[in-house]
């Protein structure tokens, strides 16, 4: 199981959002690969559920902007899914590419880099996501290698009633009121808010709780050193290449 809450002398993590997006096409094998080459220490991801209910690595509910195709991702069969090109948009170089599933991800990952599984349900909800999601980690074996996390806290809760074992983590881009307890309620295991809501305080308290902060989404080498001066146990971006040259001049 890999931690959370980095030591005091360690480097700051460094969380390939969506891959490395800056670089390929969003939350394809693609974009996964090119973040682990570029020194990412995870991988973050998004998965909304088919038709025929299997988890699927996109972030929008809609596939017209990142696919040829059209439509929500709720009224297609993964048969449907996988016929769309999921890389031209960004390039022709990434031309062929698809959705993955979840599962194919997983096989992928597993051994090689630990994942950030966010599950998108809203404004889309769908019906037993946190089964599915917690089956393909059991089937795969991952359960100690991935954090959950989502802006649907409601969903956290159910994750941690169907298993435990898993570590989960809020969304969110606000200011809590008090963040430790409300961390508690939800038996977290860490925060994941947007950069602009961090304080050197909110993570002081964070760590004297065990949790870790880990932020979304910093591509600025300015924004990144504030972040790491401040003690931030993990930074999201969409170019791990730009943070771990940083990382690796300090």
């Amino acid at each position: 199981m890999f931690k959370l809450v980095k030591e005091k002398k360690e480097k700051v993590r460094i969380l390939g959002h969506r891959g490395a997006m800056g670089h390929a096409p969003e939350n394809t094998l693609a974009s996964f690969m090119m973040a682990l080459e570029m020194g990412a220490d995870i991988i973050e991801l998004d998965v909304h559920l088919t038709r025929d209910n299997v988890p699927v690595v996109i972030h929008d509910e809609d596939v017209k902007r990142t696919t040829d195709g059209e439509g929500q991702v709720k009224d297609m069969n993964l048969s449907r899914i996988k016929k769309l090109d999921a890389g031209s948009w960004f390039s022709r170089e990434f031309a062929g590419e698809r959705i993955p599933t979840l599962s194919e991800v997983l096989a992928w990952a597993k051994g090689n880099v630990p994942i950030n599984i966010e599950i998108k349900n809203g404004p889309n909800f769908y019906k037993g996501i946190e089964e599915r999601v917690v089956e393909e980690l059991a089937g795969h074996g991952m359960t100690g290698e991935v954090i959950i996390s989502s802006f649907d806290h409601v969903c956290l809760k159910t994750i941690k009633e169907i298993e435990p074992a898993l570590r989960t983590a809020i969304l969110y881009s606000c200011r809590l009121c008090d963040p430790v307890y409300y961390a508690k309620y939800l038996n977290l295991s860490a925060f994941h808010p947007r950069w602009s809501y961090v304080t050197k305080k909110f993570i002081d308290d964070a760590h004297a709780a065990e949790l870790a902060v880990n932020t979304w989404v910093a591509n600025t080498p300015d924004l990144m050193k504030r972040l790491i001066d401040m003690g931030v146990d993990m930074i999201g971006t969409n170019y791990p290449d730009r943070l771990k040259k940083l990382l690796s001049s300090r």
